[in-house]
C-alpha cells in the first residue's frame, strides 16, 4: 500500500520513501502548500526563465528556457567585461559591417543579431510565464492568494518584459541610426600628425533660403592619445586660399580661388560658394569622380580642400549638420546651458531696407544664464542682423562646447533613441563606422580636457581677402602642438 504524505511526498506502506518530488507531484489537497508553490514558481520564473518548467513541468521547454537565459547572461556578462577593460573591441564588434562576396554589406550584423535575440527571448519569456501560472494550478491555491499570484506573475512579466524591451529599442536605435547615417564612407585614414581632423559644415536649407552655402565651417581635431579637442572656426566669406596640393581644383587654380561672373552662373572666391560652384555652376561628379560613392559631394570635397590648403593639416573626413534639424538634437540632450551677452533678435530680418527690428523680430533671447531648448538654440546659432559674422561665430563655437559637453554616458544612455533619430535626420558624413568604437574612447577620455577655440577672423589679425598662410598655418600649429615648458635646471 503506498500513501501520499502532505507535500508530495509518496512513502510505501513499509516507510521506505521512494519518491520526494513536492514541486513536481504536490498534493493538490494541501492548500497551504499549493499556494507556498505556487509564489516560489512564479519567482522563480522570473529569477531564472525555465527553472519553473524544470522542477514542475515540461523539461523539454525548460531545456529552451534555461539554455536562453544561460546564452543571454554569458552575453552580457561577456559584454560588461568587455565595456570595463576592452572597451574599443567591443564596440568594434558592435558596429563592424559584413561584406558578401563584395555584392553587398549588412550594416552591423552583430546589431541585427542582437534585434532577434532580445525579440526572441521575450516571445519565450512570455510563453514562459503563461505555462508557469498554467503550472501553479491558481484554483488550488488558497481564494486570497489566487488573485496576488497572477498580479505578481504579470507584475514580473511587465517588468521583464519592459527590461528587455526596452533594450530591443536601443539595439534597434543604433542599428538603424548607424545604417541611415553611415551608408556610404571615405577609406580608414590613420591619425594626421596625431590628430583626427573632421571639416564640420552647418548649412541652412530651411524655408527662406535660395541655396545650400555652408552658412558655417570649422575644423575639429582630436588628439589621437588624450582625446582633447581643437575646433577652428573658418569665416564662410573668407577668401585668399589655396587648395590642398594633390587636390584636382589646384587644375582650375594654381594659386588662390576666385570667383566668377558669367550671365548664366556664377560664383565669389569666398570659401562657402565651393557648393554653388561645384554642384551647380561645374560639373562637379568629373572633378571629384568618388565622391558621392564614399558619401560626400563634390562640393563638400571641394571645401575640404579648402580648408586643408588654409590651415596646413590633413582633412579625410567631413560631418555635416542641417540647421533645420539642429533643434532636434539640442531637444535629445535635454536643451543646452548657455550664457547670453547681449540681447538677440528671432526671426528672418526685415522685409525691406531699414525696417525696425521689433516689426521683424518674432521673439528675443535676453541676456543672462539660460537653459535652452532646441528652438531657442537655433536662433542663438543663426541670428546676426544685429551683430557681426564674427560675433556669430562666436556662438556657434559657443554651442558646439555646450553640446560637447551635454554627451556624457548618463544623458547618452537615457535619451540614446531620441538622440539617435534626431542623427539619422540632420548628419551626414562620410566617417566609416568602424572610426567610432575610437572616437566613442577618445571622448571617453576627454571629458575632463579643455576645448581649445581658433577663429580665423580680424580679431585673430586673419584677413578675410588676403589672409597671411604662413601666420595662419602658426596659429594652428601652436594649438595643435602647444610648447611644453622646459624643466628648470637643478640648482
Amino acid at each position: 500500500m503506498t500513501a501520499v504524505a502532505s507535500g508530495g511526498r509518496r512513502i510505501e506502506a513499509g516507510g521506505h520513501l521512494v519518491e520526494e518530488r513536492p514541486l513536481r507531484h504536490p498534493d493538490v489537497e494541501s492548500e497551504r502548500f499549493m499556494t507556498r508553490r505556487g509564489w516560489w514558481l512564479v519567482v522563480l520564473n522570473f529569477l531564472i526563465p525555465g527553472s519553473a518548467q524544470a522542477l514542475s513541468g515540461n523539461r523539454r521547454l525548460s531545456k529552451v528556457g534555461l539554455g536562453a537565459t544561460l546564452i543571454m547572461w554569458s552575453l552580457v556578462v561577456i559584454a560588461a567585461v568587455l565595456a570595463l577593460v576592452w572597451r574599443t573591441a567591443l564596440l568594434t564588434v558592435l558596429v563592424a559591417d559584413l561584406s558578401l562576396f563584395g555584392l553587398f554589406t549588412i550594416k552591423a550584423p552583430v546589431l541585427l543579431l542582437l534585434e532577434v535575440l532580445f525579440v526572441a527571448y521575450l516571445v519565450l519569456w512570455i510563453v514562459l510565464t503563461i505555462d508557469t501560472l498554467r503550472l501553479v494550478r491558481l484554483v488550488k491555491t488558497g481564494p486570497r492568494a489566487r488573485f496576488g499570484i497572477a498580479l505578481l506573475s504579470v507584475a514580473l512579466l511587465v517588468v521583464s518584459g519592459t527590461v528587455t524591451a526596452g533594450a530591443t529599442s536601443k539595439v534597434a536605435s543604433l542599428h538603424g541610426g548607424l545604417a541611415s547615417i553611415f551608408q556610404a564612407s571615405a577609406p580608414l585614414a590613420p591619425p594626421s600628425d596625431g590628430y583626427y581632423n573632421i571639416l564640420l559644415l552647418g548649412a541652412d536649407s530651411g524655408k527662406g533660403r535660395d541655396s545650400m552655402r555652408f552658412d558655417s565651417i570649422s575644423v575639429v581635431s582630436v588628439n589621437a592619445d588624450t582625446g582633447r579637442v581643437t575646433i577652428t572656426g573658418i569665416p564662410r566669406d573668407l577668401e585668399g586660399f589655396p587648395f590642398s596640393k594633390d587636390s584636382p581644383m589646384r587644375e582650375l587654380y594654381p594659386g588662390l580661388h576666385t570667383g566668377h561672373r558669367s550671365a548664366t552662373c556664377g560664383w565669389t572666391a569666398a570659401i562657402n560658394q565651393l557648393n554653388t560652384e561645384l554642384d551647380v555652376c561645374r560639373d562637379g561628379s568629373k572633378i571629384y569622380p568618388d565622391a558621392e560613392k564614399q558619401g560626400s559631394t563634390p562640393g563638400v570635397e571641394a571645401t575640404k580642400d579648402a580648408a586643408e590648403g588654409l590651415l596646413g593639416i590633413t582633412i579625410p573626413y567631413y560631418a555635416f549638420i542641417d540647421m533645420a534639424g539642429f533643434a532636434a538634437l539640442v531637444d535629445a540632450l535635454g536643451g543646452v546651458e548657455i550664457t547670453v551677452t547681449e540681447r538677440l533678435p528671432e526671426g528672418g530680418g526685415p522685409k525691406y531696407e531699414g525696417e525696425p527690428v521689433d516689426k521683424w523680430a518674432t521673439g528675443w533671447i535676453e541676456k543672462g544664464k539660460q537653459h535652452m531648448d532646441g528652438n531657442t538654440a537655433q536662433w542663438y546659432a543663426r541670428s546676426r542682423k544685429t551683430t557681426s559674422d564674427w560675433d556669430r561665430m562666436k556662438r556657434q563655437r559657443q554651442l558646439q562646447e555646450a553640446i560637447l559637453k551635454q554627451f556624457t554616458p548618463a544623458t547618452v544612455l537615457s535619451r540614446f533613441e531620441e538622440i539617435m533619430k534626431a542623427g539619422e535626420h540632420l548628419v551626414k558624413t562620410d566617417i566609416p563606422s568602424q572610426m567610432l568604437p575610437a572616437f566613442a574612447d577618445l571622448a571617453i577620455k576627454a571629458k575632463g580636457e579643455k576645448v581649445t577655440t581658433i577663429e580665423l577672423t580680424p580679431a585673430s589679425n586673419v584677413s578675410q581677402t588676403a589672409p597671411d598662410l604662413g601666420y595662419v598655418h602658426s596659429l594652428v600649429e601652436k594649438a595643435l602642438h602647444p610648447a611644453t615648458a622646459s624643466p628648470s635646471p637643478k640648482g
